[in-house]
């Protein structure tokens, strides 16, 4: 989709929706023995599914997302996702690819004002064979309260230039960490707080991030 198509609020307003919606499924962080520690992660058919009957009905079919492994041991992942000429990054790491894959896919949708699920996320029993037990978890219906956007924060400002521009010095930042190969660290830093949902917000993740070089 070219670079000048934007999308209309109301529409970024129902992909905000469906992305927040759709995280009721699991994803593995890391495995202490017979204990796993599990995030929400997102459904990729129902989000996939959502976003096309959300999109095709305002004729802006075109969107995209795109993964790159930055590390392999452990698992970390960079996702990018596109709305009309507007591309977010996630970075995460998790047990496996896949498990990294979905968590930076997450990322990437805090990247576009669906605030974070609870960072603490949930130990459950693991198995070698069968993976994490995640059925001893509640029920899904407590994850939307989760991942509603908390009433203390305030939301993203819609094409704010300044919050832009900072979004842009952490990207920058981000290609130089993961050349000194920092990409695990940087990963822990961004799945705790994304990139930022305020100016203020993002000027310290990049603090924090800058402050890994040492």
């Amino acid at each position: 989709m070219p670079d000048s198509v934007r999308l209309p609020k109301a529409t970024l307003t129902q992909l905000q929706g469906v992305m927040r919606d759709s995280m009721h499924g699991w994803a593995t962080v890391q495995v202490q023995g017979d204990r796993a520690l599990v995030l929400p992660a997102p459904d990729l058919d129902a989000l996939y599914d959502s976003i096309e009957r959300v999109l095709g009905a305002e004729e802006l079919g075109d969107w995209g997302v795109t993964y790159a492994v930055d590390h392999l041991d452990p698992p970390v992942v960079r996702a990018s996702l596109q709305f009309g000429g507007r591309a977010r990054e996630g970075l995460a790491q998790g047990h496996t690819v896949q498990d990294a894959r979905l968590l930076a896919l997450a990322d990437a949708m805090r990247a576009y004002g669906v605030s974070p699920v609870s960072s603490e996320g949930q130990w459950v029993e693991y198995d070698a064979e069968d993976g994490a037990n995640i059925h001893e978890l509640e029920p899904h219906v407590s994850l939307a309260a989760l991942a509603a956007p908390a009433p203390s924060r305030p939301s993203v400002p819609s094409g704010d230039p300044q919050l832009e521009r900072a979004r842009k010095h952490i990207d920058d930042l981000l290609e130089g960490l993961r050349e000194a190969g920092l990409g695990a660290q940087v990963a822990r830093v961004l799945a705790r707080r994304g990139y930022g949902n305020t100016l203020d917000e993002s000027r310290e993740v990049y603090k924090e991030l800058k402050a890994l070089k040492g």
